[in-house]
């Protein structure tokens, strides 16, 4: 099943269920989806890839709001914005530990025989492209940089 009939069955049981944070979050799914689609230039179908990528920028965004309201002490808007990235975090692939990304980074950095800073765009493009979903990059980003310097 695709990514958008998984997301649409989802909005179905959150309707039936009236769980109304499970469907503000999938709606803002279907949308992105939707305006990534129509895009001037876009082919109709997404790949999963670029799926994933929607997904992660909805959670980070939630999380990064998240975090702002609860540095400005207020719990009532942090909440559900919390609520949100979990509910679409579940359509996203099992996140890897910090240990198993440090183990492709090293693997990555040997292959490609990266050497100080000026390798670190290659690195983390490569990085990156392999563990698409399954990390973020900012956590790969400091793995790499703690790496190679």
């Amino acid at each position: 099943m695709s990514l958008q009939q998984d997301i649409m069955a989802a909005m179905k049981t959150a309707m039936k269920e009236k769980d109304q944070t499970a469907l503000t979050a999938l709606r803002a799914v279907k949308s992105a989806i939707l305006l990534a689609q129509t895009e001037s230039g876009a082919k109709e179908e997404l790949t999963e890839e670029q799926e994933l990528k929607i997904l992660q920028k909805l959670v980070k965004q939630r999380k990064d709001s998240a975090a702002i309201y609860l540095e400005q002490d207020r719990k009532d808007l942090a909440l559900p914005e919390i609520d949100e990235a979990q509910v679409i975090s579940q359509f996203l692939p099992e996140a890897l530990s910090e240990e198993e990304i440090e183990k492709v980074v090293v693997m990555t950095i040997d292959e490609l025989g990266a050497e100080g800073m000026k390798d670190m765009g290659k690195v983390m493009g490569a990085v990156s492209k392999e563990l698409a979903g399954q990390a973020d990059g900012k956590t790969i980003s400091n793995i790499v940089r703690a790496k190679l310097s």
